[in-house]
């Protein structure tokens, strides 16, 4: 617990009372995130709460309420909007919740098409900030509209554009962050190029970002389109073809197996009774041809209609991505998720194998998205009605066997979710500026403090 003196050090730091919260259910409140989309995280991870919860506006205040946290060996744990699914924002030791919705300033959108934002930024606001100057975010998670920016770079991954422009790490999207040291002294790093990579996807684990720099894409005139055919076989196939076309430009094509398509309540009268269906954006210059295509392929076309942008409704990014799970758990509470990548060269086998070992216990939900190297791959959120952790394990294990990558989102550590990095940079990062391991203990679970080198400088 906090001493007093503490307390009254932030309330003198921040010299508004109002930005050091301390009553228990707001401080729960914001001591959580959507971690409860996992039963294994969900037995770890309740009633795990922070002691207080800080709202800082820029980074001279974070770096003085790291110093008093330092020097009183107080653990911090790092928020942005609390949309991960990973537990990655609960604080597993109590201490200090900083909450960075308060600095959520886009500075500017830069003419050659990068984003300087500050972390607490919401996404869906910098999409619409973004299109008034003619772009686009490159990739976003379907929940743009509350995600903020930081915690898409501290914990994010990919979704909607990444079949066009890739994952968040990869192809410079992400240009520079800018973070403050956890050290007796904390200072304000910058990470440009290659460097980035020290602190994407680390949690918070390894420094407070206060500013990045993202590069964005030129916007596109879209349109939403439905395709609905009898089979998951033919609905993958025409996904396929179009996700890997050269010619289409394409933000989204998602497939969906049914039942699936039936958790959708609010646009059910989109799914036909059995039907496997495909969301697509595609450019409005496209649709059409898009429409003639699938027709000619055997399907049919439920909806088609001009992109307004986030509010509009029907939104069909509202059902795709880790959307698409939240609507099953509306449906039925049994049901979860893996985060799967497949080979596409043997995708239809590797599918074929885990029907024939799991049946319907797993249902395919399928996001294609462009790899690394530039080619189009099907990457999956497949959904999985859990039973045990013993049954759900097997799922993951089964997988790897057959060649198929999970980053698995029923662990609570970096390293466990299969996106820590083979070269150690996050590791390394968090020696140099998190010596203690003060920074969201638990969740860099290879950091130990007596391997750190305090005081070392980038």
């Amino acid at each position: 617990m906090l001493n007093e003196t503490l307390i009254a050090e932030l309330r003198s730091i921040l010299g508004d009372d109002s930005r050091v919260i301390t009553e228990p259910q707001v401080v729960e409140q914001l001591s959580k995130d959507f971690y409860w989309y996992s039963p294994v995280l969900r037995k770890q991870l309740d009633g795990k709460v922070g002691d207080v919860v800080v709202q800082p506006l820029d980074a001279a205040e974070i770096q003085k309420i790291l110093r008093a946290c330092f020097s009183q060996n107080i653990p911090v744990t790092v928020r942005g909007a609390g949309t991960g699914n990973y537990g990655q924002a609960v604080p597993l030791q109590g201490g200090v919740v900083l909450d960075l919705a308060r600095m959520d300033r886009i500075e500017s959108i830069q003419p050659q098409g990068v984003a300087i934002c500050q972390p607490g930024a919401r996404l869906g606001m910098l999409e619409v900030e973004a299109r008034k100057a003619g772009w686009e975010l490159r990739c976003y998670p379907s929940t743009v509209v509350k995600a903020s920016v930081g915690g898409f770079l501290g914990g994010g991954s990919g979704g909607i554009g990444t079949v066009a422009n890739g994952n968040l790490r990869d192809f410079q999207t992400v240009r520079a962050i800018e973070v403050v040291t956890m050290e007796p002294e904390p200072r304000i790093v910058l990470h440009e190029g290659e460097a980035v990579h020290e602190i994407l996807h680390a949690w918070g684990t390894n420094g407070v970002i206060t500013r990045t720099w993202l590069a964005l894409a030129r916007a596109v005139d879209w349109s939403q389109c439905v395709a609905a055919f009898d089979t998951f076989d033919a609905a993958f196939d025409f996904s396929e073809q179009i996700a890997c076309g050269k010619e289409w430009t394409k933000r989204l094509v998602t497939t969906f197996e049914w039942p699936i398509p039936s958790f959708f309540t609010p646009i059910i009268k989109y799914a036909p009774e059995g039907k496997s269906l495909i969301f697509f954006l595609i450019a409005s210059t496209q649709c059409a041809a898009l429409e003639s295509a699938a027709l000619a392929a055997g399907g049919t076309i439920p909806y088609s209609g001009a992109y307004a942008g986030l509010n509009m409704r029907p939104l069909l990014s509202d059902y795709t991505w880790n959307h698409t799970t939240l609507w099953a758990m509306r449906a039925e509470e049994a049901y979860t998720y893996l985060q799967c990548g497949f080979d596409p060269d043997a995708v239809r086998d590797q599918m074929r194998r885990l029907r024939g070992k799991f049946g319907f216990e797993i249902l395919f939900h399928m996001e294609f998205m462009k790899n690394a190297a530039g080619r189009i791959v099907p990457g999956a959120i497949p959904l999985i009605y859990y039973t045990t952790e013993e049954r759900l394990n097997e799922m993951i294990y089964f997988c790897r066997e057959i060649g198929v990558f999970v980053a698995n989102p029923h662990v609570n550590n970096v390293e466990g979710g299969g996106r820590y990095r083979a070269d150690n940079v996050q590791l390394l990062a968090k020696q140099r500026y998190d010596p203690k391991g003060l920074l969201n203990p638990g969740k860099m679970i290879t950091f130990h403090p007596e391997s750190s080198t305090a005081g070392a400088v980038k």
